[in-house]
């Protein structure tokens, strides 16, 4: 099984409206500062939340 890492501090988003606006900081807050790590599983269920409208999409852009 892999993981997708998710770190506020590696995100190029961080501090912008997409941040207010992104999955990981409603999921996060307010200790946003902790990285967290989705299973594929996870991730897929995050993304047919987020299709139905029910949370926010995903808004992570790692830096170059």
């Amino acid at each position: 099984m892999t993981h997708f890492t998710i770190s506020c501090d590696s995100c190029v988003m961080d501090g912008t409206a997409a941040c207010a606006d992104c999955v990981v900081t409603h999921l996060l807050a307010p200790a946003r500062r902790e990285p967290v790590a989705f299973s594929d599983d996870e991730l897929r269920a995050v993304q047919l939340l987020a299709r139905a409208g029910m949370v926010p999409t995903l808004r992570h852009r790692e830096a170059d």
